[in-house]
């Protein structure tokens, strides 16, 4: 019995060793014949022979061996050489994506397929491979890549005489003398047919028609109307806005029930706050009307909605100087203009006859070198350079290139521009198919 077992035991450990010995001589028997297709594929490339050196490098390329990575590098140039025969760009493309979805990915992989999609227009695809490959591996060169390819945009072929700003992904329009509501990308909504039209919030814009003052909704429907002697209205949001009488400015709900107090003059309101002038001074109210900032300056900074309040910040003018005040404390140095902060990034600030940014401690972030700018708006900020109007990151990098007659903040990826055809939009790609951060 014993001996039975000890020659079983020899045979067990014997064929464990042939397998062994199997594995091995296969492993590297399949590691050389990897070596022995690749140098045949290598001889017809130098000679610039493609096609039939595909077929062996795709067969080296599907074996699990050492040289896999060396038979996808050489199978990738022959796909590139190949390109303009049918089939070989998705070949190319597919073993990209093979080898982005390996867990220790290089980030030279995917600058390879985002470049390859750039250099076909595929401008959305390849911001959607950078931004996987920004993710997956943390690469500078992958962010920087990303950062100079996301500014591609299309613009559109619809114009208008006038714009406003952007607001709630709506805008006010302007032709033959008459105002609408478009939406961020400029398709119309509300046609043009009003003499005055604000804002468009809480699903509703007021106008203004021969003198009537009335709500219409987004289907161009009348759903409130106020038959008091109103001269002007502002802009609507945080379902107020102000109507001008005979004897002043008074706030209002979008239903028009009337406040109380009367004003010289008022602004719109933003993040519940609002510029208002009383005894020929200029203060900011809350909506529970109380004074963040008490009517003592000459001037409240506002945007052309009349929004002053961002962030905290607000800039108030006192005879030539310009001041910020966060939280209704003076912060930084006195400047000669500015313009409010948006909810998001750095305030166009004019100092010594020239335009830079400064951030809510009154920083400089980007230099005083721009001959006009606005506050950034997503991630953005219009700046005029030589006459003309571009854009710059927050690197203070020029993204796009400053050729438009004048230019208004981004919202939503659109942009209003004036072109020779008017004013336009554009619209950053990466938005076309919702691949923004």
């Amino acid at each position: 019995m014993k001996k039975k077992t000890r020659i079983f035991i020899g045979i067990g450990f014997c064929a464990l060793l042939a397998i062994t010995w199997m594995i091995a001589v296969n492993s590297k028997s399949t590691a050389e014949k990897q070596l022995i297709l690749i140098n045949e594929a290598r001889v017809l490339m130098a000679d610039d022979i493609y096609s039939p050196a595909v077929p062996l490098l795709e067969e080296a390329a599907g074996y699990d061996a050492a040289h896999t990575l060396t038979a996808e590098s050489e199978l990738k140039t022959a796909y590139l050489a190949l390109l303009h025969s049918r089939g070989f760009s998705r070949r190319y493309t597919s073993l990209l994506e093979k080898q982005i979805n390996r867990r220790d990915a290089s980030p030279d992989v995917f600058i390879e397929l985002s470049n390859y999609y750039l250099s076909i227009s595929k401008v959305p695809e390849a911001l959607e491979i950078m931004r996987a490959g920004i993710e997956r591996t943390n690469s500078e060169d992958i962010l920087s890549l990303y950062e100079h390819s996301r500014y591609a945009f299309e613009t559109s072929r619809i114009s208008y005489d006038g714009v406003t700003a952007i607001y709630n992904e709506k805008i006010q329009v302007q032709n033959d003398g008459k105002w609408g509501i478009a939406n961020a990308d400029g398709t119309i909504v509300i046609s043009c047919k009003y003499d005055t039209i604000s804002t468009f919030s809480k699903d509703r814009a007021v106008v203004i028609s021969d003198r009537a003052v009335y709500a219409v909704d987004r289907y161009d429907n009348k759903i409130a109307i106020t038959h008091e002697d109103v001269l002007d209205i502002s802009n609507f949001a945080d379902n107020r806005l102000a109507l001008r009488f005979h004897d002043g400015w008074r706030l209002a709900s979008g239903e028009f029930k009337l406040g109380a107090n009367v004003f010289e003059d008022i602004g719109m309101y933003s993040e519940q706050h609002i510029a208002v002038k009383v005894d020929e001074k200029w203060g900011v109210l809350d909506s529970r009307n109380r004074w963040l900032i008490e009517p003592e300056f000459d001037g409240i900074i506002q945007d052309e909605l009349g929004r002053c309040y961002a962030q905290g910040a607000v800039f108030v003018r006192n005879g030539s100087n310009v001041y910020l005040l966060i939280d209704g404390n003076f912060a930084g140095d006195s400047y000669e203009d500015a313009h409010p902060f948006s909810t998001e990034g750095y305030a166009a600030v004019k100092k010594k006859g020239k335009w830079g940014f400064i951030d809510t401690n009154g920083v400089e972030m980007i230099p005083f070198i721009y001959d006009d700018a606005l506050s950034f708006g997503q991630h953005l900020a219009a700046v005029k350079i030589d006459g003309f109007w571009g854009y710059i990151n927050f690197y203070g990098h020029l993204v796009i290139d400053a050729k438009f007659l004048e230019a208004k903040s981004f919202s939503n990826g659109n942009a209003p521009v004036q072109t020779d055809r008017g004013w336009q939009f554009i619209t950053l790609i990466e938005y076309k198919k919702d691949l923004s951060l």
